[in-house]
């Protein structure tokens, strides 16, 4: 069974509502779990947010906290998953943001680099995960494959 089937069923078992705030991954989370037959009964809504400012505006993302810690972080990443379960009224919301390149990498913050946070009835983890210069879109699949697996972990 794919990750995406066993998180719906996992969703659906726990009758949990799932959303995502998507930077780097341009939507890409959403749009595999739209995939699965039963999607709509724990997706409601989900924000591609690949601006500072949308960030800011839509999941209320401290702009003190993209300043301080940069966009591509942890911080951010929590309070993107913070934001966007407080706007859906969802039990999770998953934040991800990250360098998928080819440019905007640097010493600190190199290409395939990806924060991602997870909050799930108002507990929060984040990770960083370095997927190296794999090439764009293999980072946002990477990214996507990382997020299925940790939610499924985290809920089992």
């Amino acid at each position: 069974m794919a990750l995406e089937e066993q998180l719906v069923d996992l969703l659906l078992e726990k009758k949990y509502h799932i959303s995502f705030a998507e930077s780097c991954t341009g939507g890409l989370c959403s749009a595999t779990l739209v995939n699965v037959t039963n999607a709509s009964k724990v997706l409601d809504m989900s924000f591609v947010t690949y601006a500072n400012e949308a960030k800011i505006e839509l999941l209320g993302v401290k702009a003190e906290t993209i300043l301080s810690n940069g966009v591509v972080s942890e911080e951010v990443a929590k309070e993107m998953a913070q934001g966007v379960a407080k706007k859906a009224k969802s039990e999770i919301g998953v934040g991800v943001t990250g360098v998928a390149g080819p440019g905007g990498g640097t010493a600190k913050k190199p290409i395939g680099m990806v924060c991602f946070g997870f909050c799930i009835n108002g507990e929060t983890k984040t990770f960083t995960k370095q997927f190296g210069e794999i090439g764009r879109n293999q980072v946002r699949k990477s990214s996507v494959e990382f997020v299925y697996q940790t939610l499924i972990e985290l809920l089992k």
